[in-house]
């Protein structure tokens, strides 16, 4: 058997990060089988879907590198993958489901359900009680001369039902705990627990991995796999693999109005794709007991969908950003300045693609940055010192470093040792200022150098100062401490 995995989001606004683990763990399952990714969009919910969200939804995906064998601007055999047309497809199968016995007509209000489970001494909340299997041609059309609509509802079968799921192992729901559910409303609209199943039927789908939450509706999936296999529709039920909960604070579900739910939020920052996917995929399945960072393809070759956890995994943001962090070292610098100039572009700091000047810059700076960087944005605060004629020293910094009368004469010293100096290298820089102001001065390094580099930089962290000076050259560092000493020796702010 060829494995067929699908992802079948819907397009209704921001894109949450445990959604995008579930479409990462289907996409590595069918990568490393060898079998097809599948993408199917689920928008029959015209209040709150949009064409907007369907592009952005597509756009994440292929930022991730999640790329599909099968559905929109892909193509495939088992077209249209938007479930907004396929109406004519579920109303096909519906009348077959009717006229084969397994679907039937219920007219029950759910009050009269809910008098019926009370006369009975039974709690409401029991739902439906199959009252309507049963229901005489006479008495059905009693109820349209009434002017009512029937829903069209599956015959549950009557005998336990149990999968071994591929996450959880067996999974056993008794007779009778699944009432018969509704497949379409009485105005014609099929519901998803319908829809779902048949397209996944129809497209061949082999391995369903979901989220946890929905476990509960797959007792309803197999009697309805079961009932499509006896009309033609499905080859057979495919295997179920319910995902574990991706838990925020407070080991809660991750809920969309949690920040860090929002996807977007990564991608902005500046996370790298392969960074995302390498901390997604920690959430619920891991590559060995000791190792946490690894490359997608490594991923791919080691992902065993039966070893994933069936524990809620925790979103630990500072273990995102570490992951994040890992991956950003070790970028080529081709790559990182690459990928980091859109960053400084869009603060205005530098042009895209950079001048020749800005470039031979980032390439000089950027294995030192990278050691210094979470994510990609933050070239802008770290780096922009070096691509603006007057650095904004930080008032924070000004007051720990400018504000003691020392710090005036230390940048006095600095510029002496500098304005003179013959070569301008990082080893020349060094050797000046460390005689100057640690054994002319007797200062600690710390206070001896925290003051050049506000001076330089505008604030406490930066790239390596002796390297960051060559790099801003002669004039400008040399600006820089006469500025730097005009503000220092005042009282701090506050």
């Amino acid at each position: 058997m060829t494995v067929k995995t699908r992802f079948c989001p819907s397009p209704t606004g921001l894109v949450h990060v445990g959604v995008m683990r579930a479409a990462l763990f289907n996409w590595a399952h069918a990568r490393h089988t060898g079998g097809a990714f599948l993408l199917r969009i689920e928008d029959t919910d015209a209040a709150r879907d949009s064409e907007e969200s369907y592009r952005h939804l597509l756009d994440c995906l292929r930022w991730l590198g999640l790329d599909w064998d099968e559905g929109p601007e892909v193509g495939g055999p088992n077209g249209p993958y938007r479930q907004s047309e396929r109406h004519d497809v579920y109303r096909e199968v519906a009348a077959k489901l009717l006229a084969a016995g397994h679907a039937y007509e219920s007219f029950s209000t759910n009050e009269e359900v809910d008098a019926r489970r009370l006369a009975a001494g039974q709690d409401p909340k029991l739902g439906y009680d199959n009252h309507d299997r049963h229901l005489t041609e006479a008495q059905k059309a009693a109820f349209r001369a009434e002017g009512r609509q029937p829903v069209l509802r599956l015959r549950m079968p009557d005998e336990d039902l149990v999968w071994t799921d591929l996450v959880r192992g067996e999974v056993r729901f008794a007779s009778g705990s699944v009432p018969d559910f509704v497949l379409v409303r009485g105005n014609g609209v099929p519901l998803y627990p319908f829809v779902n199943p048949v397209d996944d039927a129809l497209m061949g789908v082999t391995d369903v991995l979901r989220g946890e939450d929905l476990l509960p509706s797959t007792p309803r999936q197999l009697a309805l796999y079961a009932a499509l296999t006896d009309i033609g529709v499905a080859a057979g039920t495919p295997r179920f693999g319910h995902l574990p909960l991706v838990n925020g604070e407070g080991n809660k579900k991750l809920s969309k109005r949690d920040p860090q739910s929002n996807f977007d939020v990564y991608r902005e920052r500046g996370f790298l794709p392969e960074g995302l996917v390498n901390y997604l995929a920690l959430l619920g399945w891991s590559i060995a007991e000791d190792r946490d960072v690894f490359s997608v393809q490594e991923m791919v070759e080691a992902f065993d969908v039966t070893r994933v956890s069936a524990n809620p995994a925790r979103f630990d943001l500072k273990k995102a950003e570490a992951i994040n962090a890992a991956h950003l070292r070790a970028l080529p610098v081709d790559d990182f300045v690459a990928r980091v100039v859109p960053f400084l572009a869009g603060a205005g700091l530098v042009s895209d693609p950079p001048t020749p000047e800005q470039d031979r810059v980032l390439r000089a700076i950027a294995p030192l940055a990278q050691e210094r960087m979470i994510v990609l944005s933050d070239a802008v605060t770290l780096l922009g010192f070096l691509f603006v004629d007057d650095v904004a020293i930080d008032p924070a910094a000004a007051d720990k470093q400018l504000a003691g009368a020392d710090a005036a004469e230390v940048l006095t010293a600095a510029t002496a040792a500098l304005e003179d100096l013959d070569d301008w290298s990082t080893a020349s820089i060094e050797e000046a200022l460390r005689t100057a102001l640690v054994e002319g001065l007797g200062r600690k390094p710390r206070q001896a150098f925290g003051p050049v580099r506000v001076a330089v930089s505008g604030r406490t962290v930066s790239p390596p100062l002796y390297e960051s000076i060559e790099l801003l050259g002669r004039e400008q560092t040399l600006a820089r401490l006469d500025a730097a000493r005009a503000v220092a020796g005042q009282p701090a702010a506050g």
